[in-house]
């Protein structure tokens, strides 16, 4: 609370005693006073002077505590909108996803470029199923939280996310398992199982569409080919050789 000046004059008595102040004003925010009329009356050997005497108090400063959260209004080309805190929290969880599906990504695909004989590769091979379910669950929670206007697209992102999730599952249970692999590897060993995994890969490849799109960001626009090329290539080249044989 804003402290107060209070500045008054009073010639000292035997005995005062002050009635109940009455408002003249009252303000708020910066340079607001508050007025009080308080009536003293004055005893001294018996006699009594009634003086009346007007007290002020001022605010020096603020007298209301300010927002916590800038209540900007913006003219955006759908309308005026604001961002609140609720906004602030979705965004930071959005790239929080984008961030983990990156890294676990990267991380599980980096196998491919260091030595096998390594301790982190084989640190990575061990724990590869662990790198892609973090990078599926990041790429999901993302997905949940994604800003595209035509619902249409953002339902289909999400469908395919899910497919690609249930496929991996069914993967791993019904084929990699048995095997004694683990799904990555399974999927590197037989490219047939693109079909079951590649939706997953369908819906990263939309969102990094998005991003390139709307960012103007060209590592986005570059992965919106090599994501797709990457697994069909493995598909088709698969097929190429059964054809072959």
């Amino acid at each position: 609370m804003a402290s107060r000046v209070l500045a008054t004059t009073l010639v000292p008595p035997t005995k005062l005693s002050i009635n109940k102040p009455s408002c003249s004003g009252f303000g708020s925010g910066s340079g607001s006073a508050l007025s009080l009329s308080f009536k003293v009356s004055a005893k001294s050997n018996g006699n009594s002077v009634s003086p009346r005497r007007n007290i002020k108090c001022k605010a020096l400063g603020e007298s209301s505590q300010q927002p916590s959260f800038d209540q900007t209004v913006y003219n955006g080309a759908y309308g005026p909108w604001t961002v609140d805190p609720s906004d602030v929290r979705e965004v930071i969880l959005y790239r929080s996803g984008l961030v983990t599906a990156a890294a676990s990504f990267i991380a599980a695909a980096s196998v491919a470029f260091v030595p096998t004989d390594s301790l982190f590769g084989e640190i990575i091979k061990q724990n590869i199923d662990l790198f892609y379910t973090l990078g599926a669950a990041g790429l999901g929670l993302s997905l949940i939280l994604i800003h595209i206007y035509v619902t249409e697209i953002k339902r289909t992102l999400q469908a395919l996310w899910v497919l690609g999730v249930m496929g991996s599952l069914t993967t791993y249970t019904a084929l990699a398992r048995p095997a004694g692999e683990n799904l990555v590897q399974y999927v590197i060993d037989h490219p047939t199982a693109v079909w079951f995994v590649g939706s997953l890969f369908a819906a990263l490849t939309g969102l990094v569409f998005k991003e390139g799109l709307c960012y103007g960001k060209l590592e986005a626009g570059i992965l919106t080919f090599i994501i797709p090329s990457v697994l069909l290539g493995h598909l088709v080249l698969f097929l190429q050789l059964a054809l072959k044989n």
